[in-house]
């Protein structure tokens, strides 16, 4: 690691690493809220939600991801998340997005009995923040 203040950010999904460099500060989607890491952060162990991961890189670029939920460990400026998929905003498919919200919708409004609607509620969360996330 550099001399300067910086922390080393790696963002590991099941199938890769999505993202491993230093970086000046990331905002997490915290279960309890968002949260900031910057050079020096106590220890921290965090669930993570459906939400926006924001990354301030050495270059003071932002970079904006879509996290489907997980955990966040902060030690000695090392954070690492762990999560089922995170993308990048402009790497988000929008149509498979948009689709993957019209059928969360359509199973909710079936009303069907059989139907998981905490599983059709996620799947609709995560459909709208890959959105969301996409326009940035």
């Amino acid at each position: 690691m550099s001399d300067e203040k910086n922390i080393k950010l790696e963002i590991i999904t099941p199938n890769k690493v999505v993202f491993s460099k230093e970086v000046n500060s990331v905002t997490l989607p915290g279960e309890a809220g968002s949260f900031q890491v910057l050079f020096n952060h106590a220890p921290l162990l965090s669930n993570l939600t459906i939400g926006q991961i924001k990354i301030q890189n050495v270059d003071d670029t932002i970079e904006y991801y879509a996290a489907s939920g997980g955990f966040a460990v902060v030690l000695e400026n090392v954070v690492t998340v762990l999560s089922e998929t995170t993308e990048r905003s402009n790497s988000i498919d929008v149509k498979r997005a948009e689709a993957a919200l019209d059928r969360a919708k359509k199973r909710i409004a079936e009303k069907a009995p059989d139907l998981d609607y905490e599983r059709a509620f996620i799947a609709m969360e995560r459909a709208k923040n890959r959105l969301r996330i996409s326009q940035k």
